[in-house]
């Protein structure tokens, strides 16, 4: 087979490695932390390749597709990981990790985007008009994610039942409300979001070929995901991490490795617009799709995923959004901004290592 097209991408080829070295560290040594670090590291390089292939994908479709496609496999990664993580009754790693992905989008990708995009030029321009949106899309889904820890801690015997069915309601309005977004964004405003959707660029690779780097990656993530999952517990006793860090920071960074990388390439190439496109649909797509998508999974499983969050990390999460909101209002961003963004994720990411489990 020809590699021509994995060439540029050679050190995602290298960590490639780290694949079958999981597979063996999970056979010999069994959970633990050594296999859990492998397994992380060895899901960036999938991350980055099934990124890649939709990406490419989407170019072959067309705009409007490609965003339905980008939409679904975007954060495909850390849904595999949710998934496994559910079907192991991690259900609060699971709903640590939603907001630590929401947090990490909004502080860190964007933060180290704009710092790297920032020390190579003075000042960069992005559209305030689609990032806008992007915030008053998540302003939403954080409504829908307060109102049940604001009904179980304001009632004084509050319903099962109720909470089950109330997750479940304001699920579905979730994803009705991202589906809107999706029409909005790619039909009847598609001129708001030309940045975003309209990027006419040649496909590299052949539509074949990235079917199967599709194919091939989802499954190899899948697997990952099963021997990460399968070693979380133990690692994070090992560690001496509550669940809560172990979500909102690890997890929540290994699912959003390729993204990490891609946003802060577009901002060094002074692509501003499409850095922050890819933080902001991120963080929606994780409210208002992932987690909602989330929920009726759970129907599946021993124990249904409510919507009712720490109220840490609902407080975590609207600072962040309201931080984001300030910096992306004037439609312009500097090194120092992104160094404001990373600085209140550390911030954050030091509380939550010591709040208590």
């Amino acid at each position: 087979m020809d590699l021509g097209p994995l060439r540029p991408y050679t050190w995602a080829v290298l960590l490639g490695v780290f694949v079958p070295v999981s597979w063996i560290l999970d056979v010999v040594l069994g959970p633990g932390v050594v296999v859990f670090a492998v397994a992380g590291i060895a899901i960036v390089p999938l991350a980055w390749f099934l990124g890649l292939a939709t990406e490419e994908l989407g170019k072959l479709a067309g705009p409007g597709v490609g965003g339905l496609l980008n939409a679904t496999f975007g954060n495909a990664t850390e849904m595999i990981i949710a998934v496994f993580a559910l079907g192991s009754g991690l259900t609060e790693v699971v709903k640590a990790s939603l907001t630590g992905s929401i947090i990490g989008n909004a502080l860190l990708v964007l933060g180290l985007s704009m710092l790297a995009g920032g020390l190579r030029h003075k000042t960069q321009l992005f559209s305030r008009e689609a990032s806008g949106t992007q915030v008053t899309m998540l302003v939403v889904a954080v409504i829908g994610l307060v109102m049940p820890a604001l009904y179980v801690r304001s009632t004084v015997l509050p319903s099962q039942v109720a909470l089950r069915e109330m997750s479940l309601g304001i699920a579905a309005i979730l994803l009705l409300a991202y589906v809107l977004g999706l029409v909005f964004s790619l039909r009847t405003h598609r001129d708001i979001f030309n940045p975003v959707t309209e990027v006419l660029e040649k496909p590299r690779w052949e539509r074949r070929f990235a079917l199967s780097v599709l194919v091939v990656s989802t499954a190899l993530v899948a697997v990952e995901s099963e021997i990460l999952v399968g070693s979380l517990e133990t690692a994070r006793q090992g560690l001496g991490l509550t669940e809560l860090f172990v979500g909102v920071i690890i997890v929540a960074i290994v699912g959003n490795a390729a993204e990490h990388g891609s946003a802060v390439l577009m901002a060094v190439r002074n692509k501003m617009d499409l850095s922050v496109a890819v933080a902001t649909t991120s963080m929606t797509q994780v409210a208002l799709f992932v987690a909602p998508i989330l929920v009726f999974v759970s129907l599946m499983t021993a124990q249904l995923m409510t919507l009712d969050f720490e109220i840490f990390e609902l407080a975590s999460l609207a600072l962040s959004i309201a931080v984001v909101a300030a910096v992306v209002s004037d439609g312009r961003s500097n090194w120092y901004e992104g160094a404001l963004l990373v600085i209140v994720y550390a911030v954050i990411a030091v509380a939550f290592l010591f709040h208590p489990p």
